[in-house]
């Protein structure tokens, strides 16, 4: 097929019309949006809407039509009542922000190109960060119907048997007695069944008797070094300070709080609180002072002729970038410098938490394990006589 200079040009006029809805759509999330939001929600947002305008709902033709009429005109900035409003030349209604700073004329000629361009409110700029998955609440979903309901053993079974018939595959022959031993041994404590292990179970392999091996394994003490580690990398645990000299730290005591939460297989609400405010619970104990560790797990820069202040601000940044992704299940480093359009965090909110760590000190505390402690008082025992 030869294309002739008329089949390209419409191509090319159809890839310069996307891109620039495009642009346009980029713009609004970058530059009208943030304008709305300092200056316009106050009054015409979720919490009131005057003169029945509404500027926070997004891809919704209905919320820019107030009691006076349109807000812009596609196309026309010009005769559009918001910049009337905005410029303060309306002949009867009162400038706008009312009776606030108003907009500088670099935002104002921002507002005006988008509206020149057709005002255009991509789709995808409509969130509702309340639907953000994070915030969920996880659903049991139904168990599917299968056909060889014979081959299924618990829930689990019948939803990897549902992929598999889709897909008009059998499912594997079943395991050896070893490989499932092994396969047990190396998911809840990273190490491998010893010999002894695999000649007992080989020797008469059970359901109840897999089910023993399973509880054995849960109350090993490895379970919680193997499963904690999963937590560890979360909260960037290192035993290095980072950065060129990377010169040790003294940080095991947390990690090794973090194995025996695992182990003794605390409750999450009581494994977050101690990690983010352990230190200020009532009559709080030596562990709940190091769970919250977890907020001094940032990188350490120990060259010489650095700023402090810069470097104390990037442990900031690394704590609420952690604190976001571990807890929040978001990630909100975006929010550092500007509204993502697909983040639910804004910066004013980014800020406002950002406040409370950048609040605190940086304290080193003693952490002496039992046995240091026991030592410690033994030798204060037999020095305290002396000094008197």
């Amino acid at each position: 097929m030869r294309h002739t200079p008329i089949h390209l040009s419409i191509c090319l006029l159809l890839f310069l019309g996307n891109l620039e809805a495009n642009e346009t759509g980029f713009q609004f999330s970058a530059n009208i949006r943030p304008i709305f939001r300092d200056h316009c929600y106050r009054c015409h947002g979720a919490t009131q809407q005057k003169g029945g305008l509404r500027l926070d709902l997004g891809h919704t033709s209905e919320i820019w039509e107030g009691s006076s009429g349109s807000a812009w005109i596609e196309g026309n900035p010009e005769d559009s009542l918001l910049i009337q409003l905005l410029k303060g030349n309306h002949d009867s209604l009162p400038s706008m922000p009312y009776k606030k700073e108003a907009l500088s004329e670099l935002e104002i000629q921002t507002i005006e190109h988008w509206i020149d361009q057709g005002a255009i409110i991509p789709p995808s700029v409509e969130i509702d960060s309340q639907r953000h998955w994070a915030f969920s609440k996880p659903d049991r979903p139904e168990i599917p119907k299968v056909k060889n309901e014979q081959w299924t053993r618990n829930a689990i079974d019948f939803f990897i048997l549902n992929e598999l018939e889709k897909q008009g595959i059998q499912p594997s022959e079943e395991a050896a007695p070893s490989t499932l031993l092994r396969r047990l041994f190396l998911d809840l404590t990273g190490l491998p069944p010893g010999q002894k292990d695999l000649k007992s179970i080989s020797a008469g392999f059970t359901e109840p008797n897999y089910q023993d091996w399973v509880n054995d394994l849960l109350a090993s003490p490895h379970f919680g070094e193997r499963w904690g580690r999963h937590w560890l990398d979360v909260a960037r645990y290192a035993d290095s300070n980072g950065y060129s000299i990377d010169g040790a730290r003294t940080m095991w005591r947390y990690r090794d709080w973090v194995i025996q939460a695992v182990n003794d297989d605390m409750p999450f609400d009581q494994f977050t609180t101690e990690q983010l405010a352990g230190d200020l619970l009532p009559h709080a104990t030596l562990d709940q002072i190091i769970a919250t560790g977890f907020h001094r797990n940032t990188q350490i820069n120990q060259e010489g002729g650095i700023d402090p202040e810069q470097f104390r601000m990037e442990s900031i940044f690394d704590r609420m970038a952690t604190t976001g992704a571990a807890f929040l299940g978001l990630t909100i480093g975006c929010a550092q410098c500007h509204d993502h359009k697909f983040d639910p965090v804004t910066q004013e909110e980014y800020y406002r938490m950002f406040a409370f760590f950048n609040n605190q000190d940086e304290p080193n505390i003693p952490a002496p394990t039992y046995k240091e402690s026991m030592k410690l008082i033994s030798w204060e025992q037999k020095y305290n006589p002396l000094k008197s």
